[in-house]
Formats: structure tokens, sequence, C-alpha cells
């Protein structure tokens, strides 16, 4: 588990909370995730890449340090993925988007692609996948399998909510990538749903449900 972070951040926690709750409308559940994802990224992106630039201040010209943003990719699990995206994107702007269309199998529960578009030249790229649930995490490593074959610099896997098996089948497929999430919820039911969770974040941020 040395390669899994939780943010335990107050404001973190109070906001998953708040999501967790079934009485929760659509519109308060893709809020608190905007402003979930948000805070998240500040942490995720601590070591990102810096470079120096020269800016002119009121009083005189100094050299200062800005993101190396267009070293930074989101690559978003579709559909529920893009839930994630758009608070990160409020942080990072100048970050490049990728998407990954994974539908998990009803019967399997294994992954199953449909859909793969990322910028270019990853190879000099540092990759942040976000998807709401680690449940099986099946879609989580095809996802990570698929990147790597791309040979980017390096690899991130950021989450609202875990759970061990999904945790134990990340880490055995892709020891090197770091999981970041909210929380660490106590196992999947026989329908590969985290218990306790807060149910289907897609259905739950999309209102299809």
């Amino acid at each position: 588990m040395s390669n899994v972070h939780v943010l335990d951040h107050p404001l973190v926690q109070h906001k998953l909370t708040l999501m967790r709750r079934k009485d929760a409308s659509t519109n308060s559940f893709r809020r608190l995730l905007n402003e979930l994802s948000m805070l998240m990224a500040y942490e995720v992106t601590r070591d990102m890449p810096m470079q120096d630039i020269e800016v002119e201040t009121p009083l005189e010209t100094m050299t200062s340090k800005v993101i190396d943003g267009k070293k930074l990719v989101l690559v978003s699990i579709l559909r529920a993925g893009n839930g994630i995206l758009e608070g990160m994107l409020s942080v990072v702007p100048g970050a490049r988007v990728g998407h990954i269309g994974l539908y998990r199998d009803p019967k399997t529960l294994t992954a199953v692609e449909y859909y793969f578009k990322m910028p270019s030249e990853m190879q000099d790229r540092d990759i942040i996948v976000v998807d709401p649930m680690l449940a099986t995490g099946n879609s989580a490593s095809a996802a990570v399998e698929r990147l790597k074959e791309m040979n980017p610099k390096s690899i991130k896997f950021v989450c609202l909510l875990a759970c061990p098996e999904g945790i134990k089948n990340l880490q055995t497929a892709h020891p090197d990538v770091p999981i970041y999430t909210a929380a660490i919820d106590r196992e999947l039911n026989e329908h590969g749903y985290i218990l306790p969770g807060l149910g289907d974040a897609g259905d739950r941020i999309f209102g299809t449900k």
C-alpha cells in the first residue's frame, strides 16, 4: 500500500460525505464532484514539472516559475471520468486531454475498450488517469496497460473511492503506478459495486438512473 495515497484533507472528506448521501440531487452531486476534484488536483500535481520564465512586475523584471502544463495529459475513462476531468482542468487549464472508452462486461466484469483518443507525442508527457471508482480494478488496469504502449514519462491514477480488491488488482498489474483516492471503502459486492460506496458514479453525475 506504499504507493496508495489517501487524500484525507477535511474539505475532501466533507464533500465526499455529502456526495455519498442517496438523497443528494444530480446537481449537487455534480457540483461537489467538481469541487472535490479541484481539491484533489492540488495534491496530485504537487510534483509537476516547472519551468522558469521572465516576467515584468510593476517594479522590475524577474525570473519566476510556472507549471509546464503542456507536459501533462489528463486521461478520462469514459464516461464517469469526465466528472473528475472538469474540476482538474479548472486547476490546470493548460493540460491536454485524452479519453478511453471502456465498459464493464456485466457477466465477466472485465473491461472492453470501445474508444481511444490521445494527444500526440505521449512519450514526453506525464499522465493522470481519472475515474471516480476503483472497484474491480479491471478498467483501470486495462487503461494503464493501453497507455503504457505509448511510453509516457509517468502515469498516476486518481479516483474518489477505492476498495481493497481494486487496489490489489491495479497494484499487481502495475506496481509502478501510484493511486490517489479520497477513501478506501470496505469491499465489493457480488455485482462489483463498492460498499458502502456512493452508488453508480456515472448515473449520479449524469442523472441517468
